[in-house]
């Protein structure tokens, strides 16, 4: 019996999730990609002043399917992360530092031991961590993060929930969705050891996943096709043709909008969907400063008024990258994309002076400044998103796909995985990614 044939339509990591799954179940798989090479959203850039990423991501430790899938294609996680413990601290040393062991206890103690907080402050926010644990993580209905954290000092609503809801959903807090965000925090903090450890990069994006993914699969016999948008599908009931290539069955992997233009003409309401969805953009800001080196590969700035734009610091330097190359990460930045470039880099540049000035050896010097309009979707309570399933043997998968989690590299990981499975006719956990978050 040949074997069956999948056309996967998207190189991000999602249809390549979902085309090294599908191999494995002993599918042939022919992988379109509309760009020159394969990421999608997490790849990196070439660019004048070296290589960069179109984005500073990162994985923690619960993403499972990720790190699953690394392995799966040769990846050793040594290789590409540097995982730490988890910390979220500021250039003077301010912020959590959870050590490593049992999740819960480990938070407990990095709230009860971060400076910068009073005890009042501390107590406030391990009082209702241990509420959202007895609710199980559950929010009520078009419940907000703000709602959430209502009854939190200001302090801890501005220090710790906004940058950790802006990072996670890339959406302001009076906005998003506190379902997904406790989602998050769980998955997180009551994982097993290591489960909220970060797993930064330290090698480029696209040396993470996406290249020794592709090439796992050309060394499978999969035909991949680069460079190649894919114009027209047509069924005929029996089989799929993607621009003329016969296909068992298909998996949409291409983003949100492409994707509602190839599915319209088989499934308007399902186009309808996801053409509805709005999004949130990412600006990273990447400045030079010869001879600077940061005290943690990760620092989180005091951002949050309309003259500090940057929520994050990534020091390339110590991640494998150029020394004294910064990356500032600024989420949900429509108000900045609005304001233009000129005036991001100069507010950055700005905040980045007087924030990291004691470790800045030159002036910061700006390299390039990177922006993905469409970087997210804005993840609010109550968003309908579009299922996995789309039509006979159509299937569906992205980070945008109906599931608990964000926009993240694990989400999009884990929807590739469902789609590929309910493609080759296998069941497992991922199954319920076809149900509406």
């Amino acid at each position: 019996m040949p074997a069956l044939g999948i056309a996967v339509v998207g190189a991000g990591w999602a249809g390549l999730a979902a085309a090294v799954e599908a191999t494995r179940a002993g599918a042939h798989v022919t992988l379109f990609e509309m760009a020159p090479t394969p990421g999608g959203r997490a790849r990196d850039v070439v660019s004048h002043g070296g290589d960069l990423d179109n984005g500073a991501h990162i994985c923690i430790g619960a993403y499972r399917e990720t790190l699953r899938l690394l392995d799966a294609v040769g990846v050793a996680e040594s290789d590409v992360f540097q995982r730490l413990p988890l910390t979220l601290v500021d250039g003077e040393g301010n912020g959590l530092r959870m050590r490593p062991g049992a999740p819960v206890a480990a938070f407990a103690r990095a709230v009860a031991g971060r400076r910068g907080w009073s005890w009042r402050e501390r107590i406030a926010l391990l009082r209702v961590a241990s509420r959202w644990r007895r609710a199980g993580f559950r929010a009520l209905p078009g419940e907000t993060v703000a709602d959430l954290a209502s009854d939190l000092p200001p302090a801890v609503r501005r220090d710790f929930i906004e940058p950790l809801c802006v990072a996670a959903l890339n959406t302001p807090v009076e906005e998003a969705s506190g379902a997904v965000f406790l989602r998050v925090l769980r998955d997180g903090l009551v994982g097993s050891p290591g489960s909220a450890d970060l797993l930064l990069p330290r090698v480029g994006l696209g040396s993470v996943f996406p290249a020794p993914a592709l090439a796992w699969l050309e060394r499978q016999g999969a035909t991949i096709r680069l460079a190649h948008r894919v114009e027209r599908m047509e069924h005929d009931g029996a089989r799929w043709r993607v621009d003329g290539d016969s296909a068992d069955c298909v998996v949409i992997a291409a983003s949100a909008v492409e994707a509602a233009r190839l599915v319209a003409p088989h499934s308007a309401a399902w186009a309808a969907i996801t053409g509805a969805l709005r999004y949130e953009p990412i600006a990273t800001v990447y400045a030079r400063s010869a001879g600077c080196t940061l005290p943690e590969p990760m620092l989180a700035l005091h951002s949050g008024d309309a003259e500090r734009p940057a929520q994050f610091v990534f020091d390339r330097g110590r991640l494998g990258g150029e020394a004294g190359t910064l990356a500032f990460v600024i989420s949900g930045a429509a108000s900045w994309v609005e304001r233009g470039i000129a005036a991001t880099e100069a507010a950055t540049l700005a905040q980045g002076s007087a924030e990291l000035g004691r470790f800045l050896r030159a002036p910061l010097e700006i390299v390039r400044t990177i922006v993905e309009k469409r970087a997210t979707f804005a993840c609010t309570p109550g968003l309908v998103r579009p299922p996995m399933d789309v039509a006979s043997d159509l299937f569906a998968c992205g980070d945008y796909l109906a599931g608990p989690y964000p926009a993240t590299l694990e989400g999009a990981v884990r929807s590739g995985v469902a789609a590929a499975r309910a493609a080759t006719g296998r069941s497992g956990e991922n199954s319920a990614m076809k149900g509406p978050a």
